[in-house]
């Protein structure tokens, strides 16, 4: 036989007072008498009461859900960041709906829809790299759902966002390459569209002006994250003129392949070709030789999103807030020329 379902009406009854009065004493109010206050508590355990988290969800206009819209769910930057979303809303008692936009531009756009459909209380979310057109986001503030976005970013929508900073750490990451006697450095741009991409490519730019070292375009590639045309450009830099005597790579991937390929042609790495990635993923340590990379700290950026959406969830009032987490380089063989 299944267990009657304790209701607030129960336990007003069996004490002979209010409703609202078993209500205000189950939501710690200071309104009503200790000892009665007391006795609802003590019935509601014995009882063991459990509120009707529905009503109570109805009744506040919230279904105590946040939505995540990533790129991909098999990349393993987007999977630690969600880990940290759900960490966050987990202590918030809040539900977490994933989408992934597939790097598409339409499918970020359907999953917006969904996920307003499913009356989430704010999405989190990190653009796909087709996403050139903010039209959707805009359409999500101008309703008031709260919105954060993390990694990839828009600059010209109202919203809150967790970023790292791309620029200090791309420099940082070109310099040391330099301090290694790299001078002929090529770097592997994202999307030029994305503000990621963009302050990573400036932080490389001003290191070699800051070492009056010579920008040349042609050793600038700029790819998709996802990309499959990685072999398409390590053959076009390893056939240039003057062959880059060291390669920043967009991400690990993407470098670990290179290295793959400059290894087939007899290229010694470092002492040939330098590589740096990006994101130290834990494959890293396992490379020979092992890679030197860009510490990402995704879990971290996740708990961050998820923690201004809950704020901007329970404080309806708040301005949007920027906040940024820190990567760090890591020094591994790959660049350990000296």
């Amino acid at each position: 036989m299944q267990k009657k379902v304790i209701t607030i009406k129960d336990i007003a009854r069996m004490l002979g007072i209010s409703k609202s009065t078993v209500s205000r004493a189950l939501a710690g109010r200071t309104d009503i008498h200790p000892e009665t206050k007391k006795k609802v508590i003590e019935l509601a355990a014995q009882l063991q009461y459990e509120p009707n988290t529905l009503a109570i969800n109805l009744k506040q206009q919230r279904t105590n859900t946040i939505g995540v819209i990533v790129p991909e769910t098999i990349n393993r930057f987007f999977a630690r960041a969600v880990g940290g979303i759900q960490k966050q809303a987990e202590m918030a008692g809040m539900n977490v709906m994933i989408c992934q936009s597939n790097e598409s531009y339409i499918s970020e756009k359907k999953n917006i829809q969904s996920l307003v459909s499913s009356r989430v209380d704010g999405i989190i979310v990190s653009i796909s790299t087709e996403t050139d057109r903010s039209d959707h986001f805009t359409a999500l503030t101008e309703k008031g759902i709260p919105l954060v976005f993390f990694d990839r970013v828009f600059e010209d929508v109202e919203a809150s966002q967790v970023v790292t900073n791309n620029y200090e750490v791309a420099m940082e990451g070109t310099e040391h390459l330099i301090g290694q006697g790299c001078q002929r450095i090529a770097f592997v741009a994202g999307p030029e569209h994305l503000q990621n991409s963009r302050g990573r490519l400036n932080g490389y730019l001003d290191a070699l002006r800051k070492h009056n070292l010579q920008i040349k375009d042609s050793y600038i590639v700029h790819a998709y994250y996802g990309s499959d045309k990685v072999e398409e450009y390590t053959r076009y830099l390893l056939n240039l003129p003057q062959r880059p005597d060291a390669i920043f790579a967009i991400n690990d991937y993407a470098a670990i392949e290179m290295m793959h390929m400059m290894k087939k042609t007899g290229l010694r790495i470092p002492h040939d070709v330098a590589v740096l990635g990006f994101n130290n993923e834990n494959l890293c340590r396992f490379t020979e030789p092992s890679l030197s990379s860009i510490d990402h700290p995704a879990h971290d950026i996740g708990v961050s999103a998820a923690e201004i959406l809950i704020n901007h969830i329970r404080h309806q009032d708040m301005k949007p807030e920027k906040r940024v987490v820190k990567s760090k380089l890591v020094i591994r063989e790959s660049t350990q020329i000296k």
